[in-house]
């Protein structure tokens, strides 16, 4: 008995299910660090992220019982939603906004891009996943690209050093998170639950740190600061955020987290779109590898199993 073909021509193997999720997550995503750069400009990093927890928090729970599907959950699962929220929001997001104070948008979005890196080496001895060695290809590619891009930016002198400390702690607080929501294999249907819950414990975490090293007066309320607010929060934590998750029963921790490589270009090209950030010349070069890398990492050659 032969198995249908498989072939990249017809059906990419990369992700399963529609690319319209994907699509919207990478451009919510990577949008978000040129509104993150605005917002902090009015707004101490940590209270902004811990009002936009709360109410995005809010705001998933709320959906969840006028739809109908606010259920009862065990206190084991509930633990775990407020490990992942805290990973993924309160420490992730935490030091991003905190780097994005002293570094540029479009670094930030080299450097988190990459996660798929250090998810892919975690989640073969963590998760059991199989890195082929076209994926560890495709992976050595995107970290060539991006290193590439680090050390033009970090050797010209353009970003701060500390910036960029808080920055890879974000990366390394992404990726804990993207294997911990694979790893504890959460029960299905409570997905924009979850999404509530994990937003709720990010902005618990974040309040006493936030009140302790910020002064609210800090606080300046404007335009700017009011439409980044609402996109960081609506668009990113309520619909970006949901997105990856629903991306992430799809799909392996690996193949997902491969998603990020595509954070470069489209980071580096809101950067410059909203903000005015340069793009120096070799940050587009380095693109050239990340771009080989998610090709190599999300899809499978064409192959014919016999029985």
């Amino acid at each position: 008995m032969t198995t249908p073909l498989t072939s990249t021509a017809r059906a990419p193997s990369g992700f399963d299910g529609s690319l319209v999720p994907i699509i919207l997550f990478c451009l919510i995503w990577s949008s978000a660090f040129a509104a993150a750069k605005t917002a902090v400009v009015d707004c101490p990093p940590l209270l902004l992220l811990c009002a936009r927890f709360l109410l995005a928090g809010g705001v998933l729970l709320a959906a969840c019982a006028l739809m109908g599907q606010f259920s009862r959950i065990s206190w084991r699962t509930l633990a775990m939603f407020a490990i992942i929220g805290t990973l993924n929001n309160a420490a992730y997001l935490g030091f991003s906004f905190m780097g994005m104070t002293t570094v540029s948008a479009g670094f930030t979005a080299v450097v988190v891009s990459a996660t798929p890196l250090l998810t892919a080496l975690a989640a073969a001895p963590l998760l059991g996943e199989r890195l082929t060695p076209r994926k560890l290809v495709g992976l050595l590619l995107g970290f060539v690209g991006v290193a590439f891009v680090l050390r033009s930016r970090l050797g010209q002198g353009h970003e701060d050093p500390l910036g960029t400390v808080f920055v890879l702690a974000a990366l390394v607080s992404l990726t804990a998170g993207t294997l911990a929501y694979k790893r504890m294999r959460l029960p299905a249907g409570t997905l924009v639950m979850g999404s509530g819950i994990q937003a709720l414990a990010g902005g618990a975490v974040l309040a006493p740190i936030a009140f302790l090293m910020e002064d609210p007066g800090q606080v300046h309320v404007t335009p700017s600061l009011i439409t980044a607010f609402l996109y960081l929060t609506l668009a990113g934590s309520v619909g970006a955020f949901s997105l990856w998750l629903l991306i992430l029963n799809r799909s392996s921790a690996t193949k997902a987290s491969a998603l990020h490589f595509l954070m470069p270009p489209l980071g580096l090209m809101f950067g410059w779109l909203l903000l005015g950030e340069t793009v120096p010349p070799l940050d587009i070069l380095g693109i050239v590898p990340i771009a080989l890398g998610i090709r190599l990492v999300t899809t499978q050659r064409a192959s014919v199993q016999k029985r």
